[in-house]
Formats: structure tokens, C-alpha cells, sequence
């Protein structure tokens, strides 16, 4: 009489796996083998995830902080040779052009500025330093500088002094009311030459915008007094620009070219970042393929598991298929045994790399503490912290890689029970 086949995967068939994957050794099991294939897999899982989400927060922080605190777009003049002297770049009608951009439809700020670098003196201390001349308004509208990390002092005293960067005042040792000392090297025309300008500002605003070349350099100062200092009369040097969409600043390259004019030139953040954020994707790429090949390798344990398995049980494979049990479902077992690893073990991954995204900064704190400091220097890395943002797509395509290898290579030796001889497995019993 012949038995109408079980369906796939019946209750019978996860009973057998589930007894064989906890089996002990002195059972004929492989426990011991399975621990080590589930903390594989939990330990490559959780690198991925970690590795990602420490890659996706640098990119989003790198983002933030550029579009937060710089221009989207500078739009600037081609410069003008003359046959003496040096050339000729300024915008005389600074306020039209900025006009004209502002009126472009996904412009929401159009901001002259008159920038220039200078030496900046504190008693005996200097610094390198980048002015920017900006007016009050114009100011308020930079979201890193209103809205910093941290800042000392108020804006509304702008117009009284200069805003600068928290770098800055570390290394000068300035605070709210010192007078710091700027000195330009393009100073006072004279018969004998240009001599260096040097004049004092009282330090009014002390920002910390979140990235350590902009707090390190950056000093704001009056537009008009700006002018003044580096012998701008009535001109300004570009039109620092922002737009409602910056991921898509290139769809407005050719309107605010037209609304330059002839000689208008633009440089958008995106020109600006392009080699940084190349070498982000390039690096995302790679890491992510260098630990797919890591879950791999932690996916092989389970291959040596099985095989050790379908080892030990030979005798009950021989039984199983003498009272009928077909080839499919011997070989459903053993893939439950394999495939059961590798979900146990990509849960705890998970469970293990979320729990470290989320509390990296304390983890990071304490690695940082055993090791005498100095871990993390933003001097060379550009951000204050070890920046991680989860997102859900990472962990998503962390868990499919995993459970997708664990599922592929679980197949070959669940195959090869299948395949087992019942004679042959019964012979020696």
C-alpha cells in the first residue's frame, strides 16, 4: 500500500531538526559546533551592521555639517586680466545679482560676502583664519551658526564685533569682550608698497558649528566693515547661495548662471565634497563586500556543522529512510538544522549591532578612557565624535545577505544526507 507523501516541512520533519540541532555530542550531536556557527554569524552580522551605520553617519554628519554651514552654491566672477596689476574678480553690483538669484524659484537666500585670510593675534598667541563679511540678516540665515552645537555670546551683538569659531578661541584663549587683533598681509596702499593692515574686533559670538576646520578657521565679520578691511569699496567678492533642495542643486546650475550674468561662474557643495563623498561610496562598497565575505566565512561553520552531523546520524538516516521517509524530506531536516543556525545567529547579530549603534558613543567613551585618550582626533577626522546612524535599509540588507547565506550553503550537505545510502548507513550499526 502506498503512503500519500507528507507535505513539505511537516511537523514530523521540524521535531527531527530541532532534536538534532540541541543534541549533545555523546548523543551523536554537534552542539558544540553549533554554539561556534551561531556566534560566527551573530558576531559577522553585527559587524556589518556597525560598519554600515558608522559609514551612514559620517556621510549624513559630512552632509549636515557642509550644507549647515556653507554655501550650497557660490556664485563668483571669472576673473578680468589687466595689463597691470592682478586680475579682476569682484562683483560691483553685488546687490542685483543677489536679487536676481533670490527671485529664482528654489533660492531661499542670496548672501554678498567678502571673504579673505588673515593672521589672527591674541597676546602671544596667532592662528590662521578665514574672514567672512557678512551682513547681520544674512547671518541668521547660516543654520549652524544660529543654531550651533554650542555657542557663547549673543548675535544680536554682531554689528559690535565679530563672530568666531570655538577652534579659534581655544587656541587664542579668547572669550566673550577680548579684542582680538586681525592682520592681513593686503593692507594700506602707499608709495613704498602695500603695508600689512592690522586692526582689533571685540569677540562678540563664539560658535561651535560641528566641524573642526570651520570652528578651527572661520571668523565672521560686519559686511561693510569687512569691506573697509580688505579694501572692498562698494564690491563684494561672491554670492554665497542656499537652496530648498541641495541634494538637487545641479537642476538650478544653468538659471543661476543666467542670473549671474556673463561673467558669472558657480562652484556648488556638491563640487566642493565631490572627490569626499566618491570615496564614501567607493569605501561603502568595498566594506561592504570585504564583511559580506566575513558572514561567508561564518556561514562555512555551518557547512562543517552539518557534515559532522549527517556524520553522527548516519544510523538514524539509514532508519528514517527503511520505514519510507523520502530523499526530500531527509534533505528538509538537515536544512532546518542549517538554516535554524543561521536565523539564531543573525538574530543575535542584530539584537548585538543595534545595541552598539546606539550606544557607541559611551562604548567609544570607555574604550577611549583604558586607553590613556586620544582615540578620536577631530583635528585630522574633521567631527567632534564617532558619528553612527542606523537605518532600517542596512539592517535590512545585513539580515537578507546573512540568512540568504546561511540558507545557500545549508543545502550542499543537507543534499548530501539526503543522498545517503540507508545500506550503507546501516551497515556498521
Amino acid at each position: 500500500m502506498t503512503h500519500p507523501a507528507a507535505r513539505p516541512f511537516a511537523a514530523h520533519e521540524w521535531m527531527i531538526a530541532w532534536r538534532y540541532a540541541r543534541s549533545r555530542r555523546a548523543e551523536g550531536g554537534v552542539s558544540v559546533m553549533t554554539w561556534i556557527s551561531v556566534i560566527g554569524i551573530m558576531l559577522a552580522v553585527a559587524a556589518l551592521i556597525i560598519t554600515l551605520a558608522v559609514r551612514s553617519g559620517f556621510r549624513a554628519d559630512f552632509v549636515d555639517t557642509i550644507l549647515g554651514a556653507n554655501a550650497h552654491v557660490t556664485v563668483y566672477n571669472a576673473p578680468v586680466f589687466a595689463e597691470v596689476g592682478p586680475p579682476d574678480r569682484v562683483i560691483s553690483n553685488y546687490e542685483e545679482m543677489a536679487a536676481r538669484i533670490l527671485s529664482l524659484e528654489g533660492v531661499t537666500r542670496a548672501a554678498p560676502l567678502v571673504r579673505g585670510q588673515v593672521m589672527a593675534n591674541f597676546g602671544d598667541r596667532n592662528a590662521g583664519a578665514e574672514v567672512y563679511g557678512i551682513t547681520a540678516d544674512d547671518l541668521a540665515g547660516i543654520p549652524r551658526i544660529v543654531q550651533p552645537e554650542a555657542f557663547v555670546g549673543s548675535l544680536e551683538d554682531f554689528l559690535a564685533g565679530v563672530a568666531i569659531g570655538s577652534g579659534i578661541a581655544r587656541e587664542l584663549g579668547l572669550s566673550i569682550g577680548d579684542r582680538i587683533k586681525l592682520i592681513s598681509p593686503n593692507g594700506v596702499r602707499t608709495a613704498f608698497g602695500t603695508s600689512p593692515r592690522v586692526k582689533s574686533y571685540t569677540v562678540t559670538y563664539i560658535f561651535t558649528a560641528g566641524r573642526y576646520d570651520i570652528d578651527r578657521t572661520r571668523i565672521y565679520m560686519p559686511f561693510e566693515e569687512a569691506q573697509l578691511y580688505f579694501n572692498r569699496d562698494g564690491v563684494a567678492d561672491e554670492i554665497e547661495v542656499m537652496v530648498d533642495r541641495p541634494e538637487e542643486v545641479e537642476t538650478l546650475n544653468a538659471a543661476l548662471i543666467r542670473a549671474g550674468g556673463d561673467r558669472a561662474v558657480i562652484w556648488t557643495w556638491q563640487d566642493a565634497a565631490s572627490s569626499f563623498l566618491r570615496a564614501l561610496t567607493v569605501e561603502d562598497n568595498v566594506m561592504f563586500i570585504i564583511l559580506s565575505v566575513l558572514v561567508l566565512l561564518a556561514a562555512m561553520n555551518i557547512v562543517s556543522g552539518i557534515i559532522m552531523l549527517v556524520k553522527n546520524k548516519g544510523g538514524d538516516i539509514g532508519i528514517l529512510r527503511t520505514i519510507g521517509m523520502s530523499e526530500g524530506a531527509v534533505m528538509r531536516i538537515f536544512f532546518l538544522c542549517g538554516a535554524g543556525i543561521g536565523l539564531v545567529g543573525t538574530a543575535l547579530g542584530v539584537i548585538l549591532g543595534v545595541a552598539f549603534v546606539v550606544w557607541i558613543q559611551e562604548i567609544f567613551s570607555v574604550v577611549n578612557y583604558f586607553s590613556g585618550g586620544g582615540v578620536w582626533d577631530p583635528s585630522i577626522r574633521g567631527l567632534y565624535e564617532l558619528p553612527a546612524e542606523l537605518r532600517a535599509w542596512d539592517v535590512f540588507r545585513s539580515i537578507a545577505l546573512s540568512l540568504f547565506l546561511s540558507f545557500t550553503v545549508t543545502i550542499f550537505p543537507a543534499r548530501a544526507a539526503a543522498r545517503l545510502n540507508p545500506v550503507e548507513a546501516l551497515r556498521y550499526e
